[in-house]
């Protein structure tokens, strides 16, 4: 489980194939995709890709209920957040973790993203400039799997599942959404269109993982965001529970 190497994209952190890639107006590298759209977030940034240990070590959590699994995240968003800490412009920054719908969160018994944040600001390098903002969104209805959908329609079917419930505590902020992972980025892109909407003054991203195309191609089709873990990827993963204290 290594953080993330060679050239990604200066915004949404995709693997760059090209080391000849068009950069923004910066001057940095970016992605096809960031050249043609400017997403509504100004960077997101993950740890590592969503393979091998690391993706058995957030099903661990998410679906078998493993939470010693959120300190070890913790402390890999901690270090991606590191990264993003030297542009934010304001001294406090509100955390802000994807939610759960109600009836995702009864059933799990918590939010992993929430869990990861809060070890997360425990590990910051910089006491206080980070604060949790729990319940500033929410998902407001329950959406379909997002297995085997295109980028659009992952984006149709995530449109109007957010909403800001506390403006207040984003309006005029900057503000950086938290998830475990990062797949074709339709969620956080969401959560960040609401907040701006909301007020915020910027919105950055931080995951502990990230879906990259050099590994999507070899990974096995398994449960999304919302659904539960396969007995295959249960099997493998009981060596790994050993590893963080289960």
């Amino acid at each position: 489980m290594r953080p993330i190497d060679g050239g990604v994209c200066a915004v949404c952190g995709e693997r760059l194939f090209s080391p000849y890639a068009l950069s923004g107006a910066a001057g940095e590298p970016r992605c096809g995709l960031c050249r043609r759209i400017e997403p509504p977030f100004a960077r997101a940034v993950a740890y590592g890709s969503y393979e091998a240990g690391l993706r058995e070590l957030i099903h661990l959590l998410k679906y078998g209920g493993v939470r010693p699994a959120a300190n070890v995240l913790g402390r890999m968003l901690a270090e991606a957040i590191a990264a993003l800490q030297p542009e934010f412009h304001a001294d406090s920054v509100i955390l802000v973790p994807v939610p759960l719908y109600r009836t995702r969160l009864r059933q799990r018994g918590f939010n992993q993203a929430e869990l990861i944040a809060r070890a997360a600001i425990k590990l910051n390098a910089a006491p206080g400039r980070l604060s949790l903002g729990a319940g500033v969104l929410e998902r407001k209805r329950e959406t379909t799997s997002q297995t085997g959908l295109t980028s659009h329609q992952r984006r149709e079917n995530l449109r109007g599942a957010f909403g800001v419930a506390q403006p207040g505590a984003v309006k005029g902020r900057e503000v950086l959404v938290v998830d475990d992972v990062y797949t074709t980025g339709a969620t956080v892109s969401e959560c960040a269109r609401v907040l701006r909407r909301a007020g915020a003054s910027k919105v950055w991203v931080a995951t502990v993982a990230r879906t990259l195309k050099i590994s999507a191609q070899h990974m096995e089709i398994g449960p999304n965001h919302e659904t539960g873990m396969d007995e295959s990827i249960a099997a493998e993963e009981v060596p790994l529970a050993k590893a963080v204290g289960t």
